[in-house]
């Protein structure tokens, strides 16, 4: 039964997984571990026999740890395995050791893994090993939900209408980055914002506390910005225009701005281009001392760009008054027109409504400064006031004997026969009235007297006259005495102006001189004649003029006969006799008699 018979048997492998030598036997192992049943076969004639085979795996060749890769939120937890192979694929039990040796969290003995709270990818960061086989796995950690939004730049520092690319970056609470889309808006002013995060600063300057916002779902972000004024576009000087009273000051002030109106800080240069006074570095302005309007003449520079002021400079405050005509010469009742002008303390002048008034007589004045003389001849020293405000200016009056018709007349004679004989020169007119006659006037006078005719006998010419050497005679008449120089011989006497009376007749012989101003007034009244011996003289001195000597004759007057030299207008009640060779610088008016010329001339002063 069990007795063992020779054989010599075939060999086979009829499970697989293996190979065997047909003729020895010899089995070579597949490279697929497992358990073959009855897979080696001997075989002799039509009997078999078997023999299992077990495969088992080769030694440790590779670890595989799965999953790989991984992606966990932060803070996440993942289980990794890890397979052991030999060469050919089959499983080699291991007990690997876990590490983590590129970030991206922790691991446990057991491969449970924990993510950290960077995001990122960590290749091939958890290893496990066994032996001097290791296997690996990377991890990437991703980052949690959206925390918050930052919004760069901020802050934001922009001119008016300038433009700013603004960014949003998402992160969640560990800080790690979150890709967003956000939407963008404005929230505080300050300009727009298009929806790729373009910002353009409106023209309005401020600071717009987080007024950029962007936001992605509930979350959102802002960014502050701050807009400022844009270049430099235009200056503004105030006041402007101004006008200020010669030498006094005012401060200029210079304001920038920018296209859009905008206040734009400045430190301008002043200058003065058209005149009308100086300025300092500060802006303060000094006036100049000539009124006038200085168009655009102050001037604040800034870089390239302008302002201007114009001043109008104004006389300053009234100084003075100036009354014109001054002196003024007038006849008795005579009127004049007086101005007043009025001037700052640098001669300009200042528009003025004065009062008018006379201080020392001489006449009346109304108003409007329409002066008119009175009857008293004299020199009324500056009796004409101006006032304005308590400035006052002043005029001296002169008022001299009016002739009125009879200023141009050298010789008048009344009814009697008034005559020349010898050569004899008449600088001015001559007549008689109301009936006298006249001899030797044609020849051998030579009348050289202005207009046509010269000679007038008793015609309405010398009427008028005749009537105004009466008017004059009654204002000599009316003239307060300055002396009564009765029984007093004139010749060697110098007199100033004033009315000399003689109660009877007055001489002169010798020389007398009148010393005085230009507007000085002589006057001398007899009460019967005046007679001048042979040679006597009547000289000026000083400025005083013939035209202001004045004779008044009660009855007649004779003037020397050989080579007087007299002066001044004789108005005599009677008659005039000029003796022989004798020369008058004045008139002879007879108001009643004949005047009688003797080889004379007589010159209009």
């Amino acid at each position: 039964f069990c007795n063992v018979v020779a054989i010599t048997p075939t060999w086979s492998v009829v499970a697989g997984f293996g190979s065997i030598n047909g003729s020895s036997g010899l089995f070579t192992a597949g490279t697929v571990a497992g358990t073959y049943a009855n897979t080696v076969q001997a075989s002799s004639g039509g009997v078999f026999g078997s023999a299992t085979v077990t495969v088992v795996a080769g030694p440790l060749a590779t670890i595989t740890v799965s999953p790989d890769p991984a992606a966990l939120g932060i803070g996440a937890a993942q289980q990794f395995t890890a397979v052991g192979q030999d060469a050919f694929g089959n499983v080699v039990a291991i007990m690997p050791t876990w590490s983590v040796v590129a970030s991206g969290g922790t691991i446990a003995g057991s491969g449970l893994f924990t993510a950290g709270t960077l995001a990122g990818t960590y290749t091939n960061t958890v290893q496990a090993t066994s032996g001097g086989v290791v296997g690996s796995a990377t991890v990437t950690v991703v980052a949690g939900p959206l925390a918050t939004i930052t919004v760069s730049p901020d802050p934001a520092n922009l001119t008016v209408a300038g433009t700013q690319q603004f960014t949003a970056v998402g992160r969640d609470g560990s800080g790690n980055v979150v890709p967003i889309t956000p939407t963008w808006s404005v929230a505080g002013g300050g300009g727009t914002v298009n929806g790729s995060g373009l910002f353009t600063a409106g023209t309005a300057p401020g600071t717009f506390t987080s007024t950029v916002v962007a936001t992605s779902g509930a979350i959102s972000g802002s960014a502050t910005v701050t807009v400022s004024a844009g270049p430099l576009a235009s200056i503004t000087v105030t006041p402007n225009p101004v006008t200020l009273a010669v030498a006094t000051g005012q401060q200029f002030t210079a304001t920038g701005r920018d296209a859009f109106g905008n206040v734009v800080a400045i430190t301008p240069t002043w200058t003065v281009v058209a005149g009308g006074g100086t300025i300092g570095g500060s802006g303060l302005f000094t006036a100049g001392t000539v009124p006038g309007t200085f168009t655009n003449t102050i001037r604040a520079t800034s870089g390239s760009i302008s302002g201007q002021a114009t001043v109008t400079v104004v006389a300053g405050a009234l100084a003075s008054v100036t009354v014109t005509p001054d002196p003024l010469n007038l006849v008795t009742g005579a009127i004049q027109q007086f101005t007043a002008t009025g001037r700052d303390a640098f001669g300009n002048t200042v528009v003025i409504t004065p009062i008018w008034s006379v201080l020392a007589g001489g006449g009346v004045i109304d108003g409007s400064g329409l002066f008119t003389a009175g009857t008293v001849p004299g020199t009324y020293t500056n009796t004409v006031q101006a006032t304005s405000g308590g400035v006052s200016g002043f005029a001296t009056v002169i008022v001299t004997v009016n002739l009125g018709a009879a200023a141009s007349f050298a010789v008048l004679g009344g009814s009697g026969a008034s005559s020349c004989t010898g050569v004899s020169t008449v600088s001015g007119s001559v007549g008689v009235s109301p009936a006298g006659s006249m001899s030797g006037f044609a020849a051998p006078c030579s009348i050289l007297a202005p207009g046509d005719p010269a000679v007038h006998l008793n015609d309405p010419a010398a009427a008028a006259a005749q009537a105004s050497v009466t008017a004059a005679n009654g204002t000599l008449t009316g003239m307060a005495s300055t002396a009564d120089m009765t029984g007093v011989d004139l010749g060697g006497k110098t007199l100033p102006p004033g009315v000399y009376d003689f109660a009877t007749s007055a001489q002169l012989t010798g020389t007398l001189t009148l010393e005085g101003p230009a507007d000085g007034i002589w006057v001398f009244r007899t009460g019967t004649t005046l007679t001048t011996a042979a040679d006597a003289r009547v000289v000026l001195a000083g400025s005083a003029q013939a035209a202001n000597v004045f004779w008044q004759v009660g009855s007649s007057a004779t003037l020397g006969a050989t080579n007087d030299s007299f002066l001044g207008t004789i108005i005599a009640d009677q008659s005039i006799t000029l003796g022989s060779g004798t020369k008058l610088i004045g008139r002879a008016f007879a108001r009643v008699g004949a005047v009688t010329m003797v080889t004379n001339t007589i010159i209009l002063p």
